[in-house]
């Protein structure tokens, strides 16, 4: 009966001239009937188990607020469609509040509100609908006005009413469910009128009087949630505390939205994650650790969207720029955060965080490097220098997180350290090894001595050998090792591309190889080799030894393979000769003190007298 009373509603809604007060008195009346003998314990309705919410109380009055949002969407909010509406609304508060059978009907009438006046704002603000090209001729919303003052008046009712019938709700009922509907219903309600009246009357701009009245309904929340926690514990009240506290950060963001713009909006989102976790430590509610999550989440979501933060404002300063406060804030909050939630708990919401901070700290080390490398012109092809510095802080992160993670033992900060050192790895190969190597491509240097050699190739072969030694013996052996051959590998590049450097200038792809320019090669690579070999011996390191006989090798290699077919004259003769002499030097070294194990004899014992 209720389904075709609610289906009667349809004819005539198409209409050009919509008769209003026979559809609204179809829907009063059903409503009506529907209450009084059909929800179960009010009135003459049946008699159910208190505390239970029962299906069909709930959808009969749901369809009739159904019908009655469909008649004011056709009417273009006509006032007494409007009227209706609000009086449907209302009565559906008080029947749920005489008869917990019917509180499932709150979802629909918050549902119903918010749609009215999402609908209202979209139909002032045509534009809202159409795509950036434009609409066609004769196709797009009408932009037709209605009551201002009327929609005003009733966001106001909606949201006190759901607001304060939801509060007073707590503690009524033995079931758990019912209060937790009230304070969904009271949280969600005002929150959804407040943005559809936003983007009606401020057209989605800054605005400073909606930031204020997000901040009072923020300051409503608050004062509920700390009602609700100096109460006795009740079926329901620890969800629905939740639920009001979530309201006010929710409101808190708000306020923050409608009054900043650009990068100061992520920004205080990102301190409003630090808030509600310092907030769990106040008041320990399970949920605001996941609020403290999804303020991480949304802050991540902000700047995928855009990387720049503010666009193409960010600044041409290097270093002191948009990106700092833009990254930089962010990645302190959520550092900050995690501490305070990690006091309590290791547990997901947490692990969110802590990836966000990881996150915000390498994206705002690279993109300062991208600002840096481009002087602002953040769309420009990658460089040596940007290679070099990207692969130096991704390995020194690494270093941090390997010895964070062993204070933390967070998976985060495990997972963390890996990801940098791969993608430090990964640049180093092909960015310094391939696409920007001074030996393949025409690309300035700089100076003999402090240039990008040294930066590209010299300091992360350091930076690589210390990580290298960080995660000895917390991870697999072979971890370690290739982590060593890298910086052995960038080592070598160094050495061998600066004596390049001594011989071609800054510009090290162009002019042949002389005969001394490969003697030279020979020499360095010996005496590099001799020198790790010595300070194996020195700290007893049997990586180092074992390295410095690779490199040997592979100067043997290259006086067979090259110097023999290239040298000429004085410098082939030298090249064997110091290839001999060094090889006759290990060899004295290896048995004089590596192979060398003598023990001192025991003391000859005392002739007794």
């Amino acid at each position: 009966t209720i389904a075709f009373a609610v289906l009667w509603v349809f004819p005539g809604l198409d209409s050009e001239e919509l008769q209003v007060a026979p559809h609204a008195f179809h829907v009063i009346a059903g409503f009506v009937l529907a209450a009084l003998l059909v929800v179960c314990g009010f009135m003459f309705g049946p008699s159910i188990e208190d505390g239970e919410i029962e299906p069909v109380s709930s959808s009969s009055l749901g369809a009739y607020l159904f019908g009655a949002m469909l008649i004011v969407l056709s009417s273009a909010h006509a006032d007494l469609a409007l009227i209706a509406f609000t009086l449907l609304v209302g009565a559906t508060l008080l029947v749920a509040w005489h008869a917990p059978a019917a509180t499932g009907a709150l979802g629909a009438a918050a549902a119903t509100v918010f749609i009215v006046f999402a609908e209202w704002a979209v139909r002032a603000n045509p534009d809202m609908l159409v795509l950036p090209g434009g609409a066609m001729s004769g196709i797009g919303p009408t932009a037709i006005d209605s009551s201002v003052t009327l929609h005003l008046v009733m966001a106001a009712i909606f949201a006190i009413g759901f607001g304060v019938a939801g509060f007073l709700a707590q503690g009524r009922s033995n079931s758990a469910i019912i209060p937790v509907v009230w304070s969904a219903a009271a949280v969600a309600t005002p929150i959804a009128i407040l943005i559809a009246l936003y983007a009606r009357i401020a057209h989605l701009d800054r605005s400073i009087p909606f930031a204020i009245l997000a901040v009072l309904l923020a300051a409503a929340f608050g004062a509920a949630t700390e009602a609700l926690t100096r109460r006795e514990t009740r079926p329901g009240v620890t969800v629905s505390t939740a639920l009001f506290a979530t309201g006010t950060l929710g409101a808190l963001a708000l306020a923050l939205t409608f009054a900043l713009e650009k990068g100061w909006l992520t920004i205080a989102l990102a301190l409003m994650s630090l808030g509600t976790a310092w907030i769990s430590m106040q008041r320990p509610i399970p949920f605001l650790r996941w609020l403290a999550a999804i303020f991480a989440g949304i802050v991540t979501a902000r700047i995928g969207y855009d990387p720049r933060i503010v666009g193409d404002a960010v600044g041409t300063t290097p270093i002191f720029n948009w990106l700092l406060w833009g990254y930089g804030l962010p990645a302190a909050s959520f550092w900050a955060a995690s501490i305070f939630l990690r006091r309590r708990a290791d547990d997901a919401p947490l692990r969110m965080v802590e990836t966000a901070a990881i996150l915000f700290t390498a994206l705002l080390a690279f993109m300062e490097i991208r600002h840096f490398a481009t002087n602002g012109r953040m769309t420009s092809p990658p460089s040596l220098l940007e290679f070099a510095l990207q692969v130096c802080v991704t390995l020194a992160m690494a270093i941090g997180l390997e010895r964070l993670r062993l204070r933390s033992r967070s998976i985060v900060h495990n997972v963390g350290a890996v990801v940098l050192t791969a993608i430090g790895g990964l640049i180093s190969v092909f960015g310094l090894l391939i696409l920007e190597n001074p030996l393949i491509w025409r690309i300035d240097v700089g100076g003999a001595v402090f240039n990008l050699l040294l930066l590209g190739y010299a300091l992360p072969a350091v930076l690589m050998l210390l990580l290298s030694y960080a995660v000895v013996g917390e991870r697999g052996k072979v971890y370690a090792n290739t982590i060593a051959g890298g910086a052995l590998v960038f080592a070598l590049a160094y050495v061998t591309l600066e004596i390049r450097r001594f011989y071609h200038g800054p510009i090290l792809s162009t002019g042949g190889t002389t005969g001394a320019e490969q003697y030279t090669y020979s020499i360095g690579w010996l005496a590099f080799g001799v020198l790790l070999l010595g300070v194996g011996i020195l700290v007893n390191s049997e990586r180092a030894r074992l390295a410095s006989a690779a490199v040997i090798a592979l100067t043997i290699l290259k006086a067979f393979v090259i110097d023999m077919s290239t040298l000429t004259g004085v410098y082939r003769a030298l090249s064997f000769m110091c290839l001999g002499v060094v090889l006759v030097a290990i060899g004295w070294l290896y048995q004089r003190i590596l192979f060398r194990r003598q023990v001192a004899p025991p003391p000859a014992p005392q002739a007794s007298s």
